[in-house]
């Protein structure tokens, strides 16, 4: 009888975006989890667990630039477990510069590509060595906007009660212009020129997700129709990524602070690409941002 495959995370990316707490989340989550394992020897460690008597079923394993010589062999490692059956999906956390050089300072850790220079160096000279496995990956996510605990409700959602998504993924994020457009954004909409809530005293507490906002974004008539254009592009768009082979589609809507037009936007199109069978991750990046 065959050896039951294995579901593999492999969580690789930018030194400081996460990787880390990442791993954390996915043993709370009940995956096995193994830190910088040679890349050489995961086959190996493949077959063990298949016979282990613990019966895992899911496994995440964390690869970043410490790995060294062993990062070159991390494809070959892929192509194998695949051709054993295994599913292996390839999560790549990134931030920005600006994010990163402010991580490394205020933990006081060293880059381990800084050597004799400073942690941008660092970094910059990390980007470059980790593009192929940027290239190849699944996911990407960008952390730069998120708290730990945004951080760890997104990977929850994604990958402990993800919905039966037989073909394309889709991701909905809001943001605020202010703040930076996300990094793993397919597609991205401007929403500032619509009439903006933030200027109406009584809705200024509020978010998109409230009612009485809504209602003031939508009794536009410029709102309505953009909102139609909006469904009527990812109804045509779907199907033809979808026959294309892609497995994620993250659509960004963007206002100036992330907590009003924007929101609106993505809880309608939420409730848009339900009503067609598909179940949207959902990510509200700059909510809660003052």
């Amino acid at each position: 009888m065959a050896d039951p495959p294995i579901d593999f995370v492999v969580i690789t990316g930018m030194s400081g975006a996460g990787k880390s707490y990442a791993i954390k989340c996915f043993e709370d989550m009940g995956f096995f989890c193994v830190d910088n394992l040679p890349t050489t020897l995961i086959p190996t460690f493949a077959d063990l667990a298949t016979r282990s008597t613990q019966s895992i079923h899911r496994i995440a394993l964390g690869v970043d630039v410490r790995e060294g010589e062993y990062l070159s062999h991390l494809l070959d490692a892929i192509a194998e477990l695949r051709r054993r059956r295994h599913s292996v999906e390839v999560l790549y956390l990134e931030a920005s510069e600006e994010t990163l050089v402010r991580r490394y300072h205020e933990t006081r850790r060293r880059h381990p590509l800084a050597g004799n220079g400073n942690v941008l160096e660092g970094i910059r000279a990390e980007r470059k060595a980790m593009a192929h496995l940027r290239e190849i990956a699944d996911r990407i996510l960008d952390t730069s906007g998120l708290t730990v605990h945004q951080f760890k409700a997104l990977l929850i959602e994604l990958y402990v009660t993800p919905k039966q998504r037989p073909g394309l993924a889709p991701s909905l994020v809001s943001f605020g212009f202010k703040h930076g457009i996300p990094y793993d954004a397919d597609l991205v909409f401007d929403v500032r020129f619509l009439p903006n809530p933030h200027f109406v005293d009584e809705l200024r507490a509020h978010d998109g997700r409230d009612a009485p906002v809504r209602t003031f974004i939508f009794e536009h008539e410029e709102s309505r129709e953009l909102l139609r254009r909006l469904r009527d592009l990812l109804a045509f768009l779907i199907p033809c990524y979808e026959r294309e082979g892609k497995a994620y589609l993250t659509v960004a809507i963007g206002c100036t602070g992330g907590r009003h037009r924007s929101v609106a936007f993505v809880e309608e199109l939420r409730a848009f690409l339900e009503e067609r069978g598909l179940s949207p991750t959902v990510v509200h990046r700059d909510l809660d941002r003052e």
